[in-house]
C-alpha cells in the first residue's frame, strides 16, 4: 500500500504562487503554479496537477522499490548458490588419494566445516595430463591430478594453474622381453618399440633421464616410443608386441613377477620412488577467487593421504577394484607407495625438461611452479 500526502498552499497575497507538495515513500516534489489572470486557478485544475505529481511520485517510488527488491533477490540467489568443483584424475594406484577423497567426501566435509555451506564435487576420469591441461585452459575443470612432468609443461605453457599439493611417489621401471637387452644403449639405433602412457608423459621424461645417465642423447629413443595406456602396455609387453614398457605401480610389480621379463635398471634409478610422481594442480582462478574452497581442497586431499597411512586395509577396499588387484595385493601396493603433500624433485625435473627441450619456456623457480602453501623442492 502506497501512502501519499498532497499539500496545496493558496496564498492570500495574489502576487504569490500557488504551491502543491506531494510526498510518497520518501519522494517529495513541489510544483509552483502560476495564477491565471487575476483569479486563482480553479480547484479542479489544482487537483489535476496534484494528481499528476502524485502519479509521478508513486511510480518513481515503486520503480525504486522494485529495483531494490530485484537486487536483493539477486544477491540472495548468489549467496544461496552452491559451490561447484570439477576435478579430473587418472587411473592407477598412484591416484589413490583422489579416489579416497571422492569416496569419503573429504573435500565436501572440509568445506562444510569451514563455511557451513555445501559444495558439489564432480570427479571426471581422464586418460592423460594433456587432456586435463585442455580442460583447465578452457575453464571446464578447476583441478587436475597428473604426472609432475605434464604439470610442469602446463605451468611453462601458462595454462593457468600451479601445483597445490604433491599426491604420491611410486616405483617406476622399464621391463623388456628380450634378455639380450641389458641397458638402453642396447636399444638405441634399433626399431624396437617401447610403450609409454603418452609422448611427453612422466614416463617419457624419466626414460630420457635414464638415457642421459647412460651418456646417450635424452631423445635417442623418441622414435621408438608408442603411446598406450598402462594396462595395454603391459599386455603388449607380455605378448611381444612391444620390446619394452615404461610404467609404474601396480603394473611394474605385476610385470616383475613374470619370469620372462627383466628390468632395465637405469630407468628405475633415474627417479627414486620417494620423489614426486603424481601432483595436484588447481587453477589460479580458484586459488584467487575462492580461497575457502581452495583450502578445503588442500585439506581434503591431505585427509585422504592420512587415511591411507592410518587405515591401509580400508583404503585398499576402496581402490582395489579400480586397479584390478585383490584387496591383499592392493594393501601391499599401497604400503610401497609414498603419499605426502610435500613435493620432492620437482625443480630438478623442471630444469631437466627445459634443458632438453621438453618445454620451450623456462618454468621458472620453484615458487613459480607451486602455490605458496606447498612445501618441498
Amino acid at each position: 500500500m502506497i501512502k501519499i500526502i498532497v499539500q496545496v498552499y493558496i496564498p492570500k497575497n495574489k502576487k504569490e504562487r500557488i504551491t502543491i507538495s506531494c510526498v510518497a515513500y520518501g519522494f517529495k516534489s513541489s510544483v509552483p503554479v502560476i495564477e491565471e489572470g487575476e483569479g486563482k486557478m480553479k480547484l479542479r485544475k489544482i487537483l489535476c496537477i496534484a494528481l499528476s505529481v502524485m502519479m509521478v511520485g508513486s511510480l518513481t517510488a515503486c520503480g525504486t522499490s522494485q529495483s531494490e527488491q530485484k537486487e536483493t533477490k539477486k544477491d540472495d540467489a548468489s549467496a544461496d548458490k552452491a559451490a561447484v568443483l570439477n576435478i579430473a584424475y587418472q587411473y592407477g594406484i598412484a591416484y589413490a588419494p583422489a579416489m579416497i577423497a571422492q569416496k569419503n567426501k573429504t573435500i565436501e566435509k572440509r568445506y562444510k566445516d569451514a563455511t557451513g555451506k555445501e559444495v558439489t564435487v564432480n570427479w571426471i576420469q581422464m586418460s592423460s595430463g594433456a587432456d586435463i591441461n585442455t580442460g583447465i585452459a578452457s575453464d571446464e575443470l578447476n583441478v587436475g591430478f597428473m604426472g609432475v612432468g605434464p604439470a610442469i609443461t602446463g605451468v611453462a605453457k601458462k595454462v593457468g594453474y600451479k601445483i597445490f599439493t604433491n599426491v604420491s611417489g611410486q616405483e617406476h621401471g622399464m621391463m623388456v622381453n628380450d634378455d639380450s637387452k641389458k641397458s638402453l644403449k642396447d636399444i638405441v639405433g634399433s626399431d624396437a618399440q617401447i610403450s609409454v602412457v603418452n609422448i611427453g608423459s612422466f614416463q617419457h621424461i624419466i626414460l630420457a633421464m635414464a638415457l642421459d645417465a647412460e651418456g646417450e642423447d635424452p631423445h635417442a629413443l623418441d622414435s621408438n616410443l608408442i603411446a598406450m595406456k598402462h594396462p595395454d602396455g603391459m599386455t603388449s609387453l607380455e605378448t611381444g608386441s612391444v620390446l619394452g614398457h615404461v610404467t609404474t605401480s601396480p603394473y611394474i610389480y605385476q610385470e616383475q613377477k613374470e619370469s620372462k621379463l627383466h628390468s632395465i635398471d637405469s630407468v628405475k634409478d633415474a627417479w627414486p620412488k620417494e620423489n614426486s610422481f603424481i601432483v595436484g594442480v588447481a587453477s589460479e582462478k580458484l586459488h584467487s577467487e575462492n580461497p575457502e574452497l581452495y583450502k578445503a581442497l588442500c585439506d581434503g586431499i591431505s585427509d585422504a593421504m592420512q587415511f591411507i597411512s592410518d587405515n591401509v586395509k580400508d583404503a585398499a577396499a576402496i581402490t582395489y577394484e579400480a586397479d584390478g588387484s585383490t584387496q591383499e595385493e592392493e594393501q601391499e601396493y599401497l604400503k610401497k607407495g609414498y603419499y605426502s603433500p610435500e613435493t620432492k624433485g620437482i625443480k630438478k625435473m623442471a630444469d631437466f625438461m627445459y634443458k632438453n627441450k621438453f618445454v620451450d619456456e623456462d618454468p621458472g623457480a620453484y615458487e613459480d611452479i607451486v602455490f605458496d602453501n606447498v612445501k618441498g623442492d
